[in-house]
């Protein structure tokens, strides 16, 4: 049984951001392949939305069901709601990510 997939539009801009610095500081073909496998990865979600883990920078008792998967470097960040997954962020996992996540994800 598969889930199904929404991407919010600040992953979209993540996504955006990603291959435009890659096309810019690399090559055009190198940050579409990126953007392919990018999303591969991200529908590859709504397979088994459960497979991924729990990002270790959110807080410890917060009730959303929020996981990642990885695309080394980068990390896609999602929620499982019970009726969809819900794609909250896409980065370059080497970043600090906690300020990020707490104000995408908990609007703090």
């Amino acid at each position: 049984m598969t889930c199904p997939i929404r991407i919010t539009s600040a992953a979209w801009r993540d996504l955006e951001e990603i291959c435009t610095w890659i096309a810019d500081n690399d090559s055009p073909k190198k940050a579409t392949r990126l953007l392919d496998r990018l999303m591969e990865t991200a529908e590859s979600i709504s397979k088994s939305p459960h497979r991924g883990t729990r990002p270790s920078e959110l807080p410890a008792g917060l009730e959303a069901e929020y996981r990642q998967v990885f695309f080394k470097p980068y990390r896609v960040i999602y929620e499982v709601t019970g009726i969809e997954v819900v794609i909250h962020l896409i980065a370059d996992g080497r970043r600090d990510l906690r300020s990020l996540l707490i104000r995408r994800l908990i609007g703090g």
